[in-house]
């Protein structure tokens, strides 16, 4: 959690701000800014339909085979349930985002397993809403064969009539990375044309890669060589140094992205490459899949979008302190306004999701000496001339009370990276790798960050690395987890 005191950051002392606008201070943009010019013009619009086109096949052969199946059931309305718990199994295994180079053999005990499961639940479902008409098991083991088969045989043919069409008509791909690692897994992808990506060019900031593929420099070269070879795919061999932003737009016009481990195992320059530049991150549950002999992954293109459940925790969690803490609220507000004078509130700009500004709200302890210091001074915890109640506010934690009206107002949320004044946000995102990818979530009153003990001045790098771990592997349970974590932590009375 964030404090009010002012000293010099870290980095160093900042120079005079400019004037402030009229509304605040501009929005902070969350991705490194783009090259001078119009920037980079790829057509867009396919992206939606790229994601879906592999799994519209696939599902339309998963309903057919529960349909196919259902001829074992005693009654037919028992197929919308079956089919609801298939589809939904196999959609929680990624069974509807096919490897690039989809294999029948490879998710068949995924598939068997996901149907047998769907038919014990109906079995369990039956027996216990009406034991009388429960499924024999000549039944269940009759609906299990006839559905296994059915659906992978189904996605048998689909997979087949992929791998041909991958191999009459391979996908436009460039390679980015190093121009002499780029040139040698552009060769290496070219020798084995059943992989279905054919690269066409190079995205590299030198051009000492040797003989092979051209190597694109600027933003013009790749819009040209993406225009005309309709590129489809990005593999990703390591750091693209300047050109890292145009991952970004690539993965915006539809491309798909592949991080691919040209070296040895274990090689992770290529993620954070990546994740720190484009705010894009290896899809955290994505399995590690062989393409041409080379251990790859898919990126994920996706901003992290949070969840209704997450949204509903907050209100409900937010709602009920607010209507507890009242009666402390409001003893606060008097203690301070008698003790420190007017202006209880301490409100201030703050950097949220996406880069946008919101104005947070805590309770007054400290008086900077100016808008400007308390907008461009780093913050820490001691302060010489702070009163009694005051520091007791700090230690409890309690002066952060009025950030739940943020929450429950949508600004923040209970969990998630702490906000930090736009100022710091633009010096920290250039200085510290992965800082501006923090804003793909809702910020939070706690986080991973600060139950790990990275709270006042403490190390940016560290905090950058503790939320960012937060977003991609978030779950509700881990928000409920951090939750009770930073109670226990509060009645300890560490402050912030």
């Amino acid at each position: 959690m964030t404090v009010e005191r002012t000293v010099s950051p870290p980095a160093g002392q900042p120079p005079k701000q400019k004037q402030k606008q009229k509304q605040g201070y501009p929005p902070i943009p969350v991705l490194p800014p783009r090259e001078t010019g119009e920037g980079l013009r790829l057509p867009a619009g396919q992206r939606t339909a790229a994601r879906w086109a592999p799994a519209l096949p696939l599902l339309a052969t998963d309903t057919t085979a529960a349909l196919v199946a259902a001829s074992a059931l005693p009654h037919l309305l028992l197929t919308v349930p079956l089919l609801l718990a298939a589809l939904w199994l196999k959609a929680r295994a990624a069974l509807y985002r096919p490897a690039a180079v989809p294999a029948v053999l490879d998710e068949l005990p995924a598939v068997c397993a996901r149907i047998a499961v769907s038919w014990c639940a109906l079995a369990a479902l039956v027996a216990g809403l009406s034991p009388a008409h429960a499924l024999s098991a000549r039944t269940l083991l009759t609906g299990c064969v006839l559905h296994s088969a059915a659906s992978c045989a189904g996605r048998g043919a689909v997979h087949w009539h992929r791998r041909r069409t991958l191999l009459r008509r391979p996908a436009a791909t460039l390679v980015v990375g190093p121009a002499a690692t780029a040139q040698r897994v552009a060769a290496a992808f070219l020798r084995h044309p059943p992989c279905g990506l054919r690269p066409v060019g190079v995205l590299a900031d030198d051009t000492t890669g040797g003989e092979g593929l051209p190597v694109l420099g600027t933003a013009e070269e790749v819009q040209r060589a993406v225009t005309q070879n309709s590129v489809g795919a990005v593999l990703v061999v390591g750091s693209a140094g300047e050109h890292d932003w145009l991952l970004g737009e690539l993965a915006d016009a539809g491309c798909a992205l592949w991080e691919v481990e040209a070296d040895a195992p274990g090689y992770d320059r290529t993620v954070r490459a990546v994740y720190d530049e484009t705010g894009r991150t290896a899809l955290g549950r994505s399995r590690r899949e062989q393409i041409a002999g080379f251990s790859c992954r898919r990126l994920d293109t996706r901003r992290h979008a949070g969840s209704a459940a997450k949204r509903a925790l907050d209100v409900l969690v937010s709602g009920t302190l607010l209507l507890l803490a009242g009666p402390v609220l409001l003893l606060c507000a008097v203690v301070l306004r008698v003790s420190e004078g007017p202006q209880v509130v301490f409100r201030q700009e703050r950097v949220g999701e996406d880069g946008r500004l919101f104005t947070l709200l805590k309770f007054r302890t400290h008086r900077p000496a100016d808008p400007d210091e308390a907008a461009t001074r780093w913050s820490v915890g001691d302060v010489p001339d702070m009163s009694r109640f005051c520091r007791f506010l700090r230690r409890t934690s309690l002066d952060e009370l009025p950030q739940l009206w943020n929450v429950c107002r949508g600004d923040m949320s209970l969990v998630g990276p702490r906000p930090e004044r736009p100022y710091f946000v633009a010096r920290f995102s250039q200085a510290h790798p992965g800082y501006a990818a923090r804003h793909r979530m809702r910020t939070g009153i706690t986080g991973l960050a600060q139950i790990h003990g990275l709270r006042g001045d403490t190390s940016i790098e560290d905090r950058a690395r503790f939320d960012n771990a937060y977003i991609d592997h978030w779950s509700l349970w881990q928000d409920v987890c951090i939750l009770l974590r930073t109670a226990a932590a509060l009645v300890r009375t560490t402050g912030s």
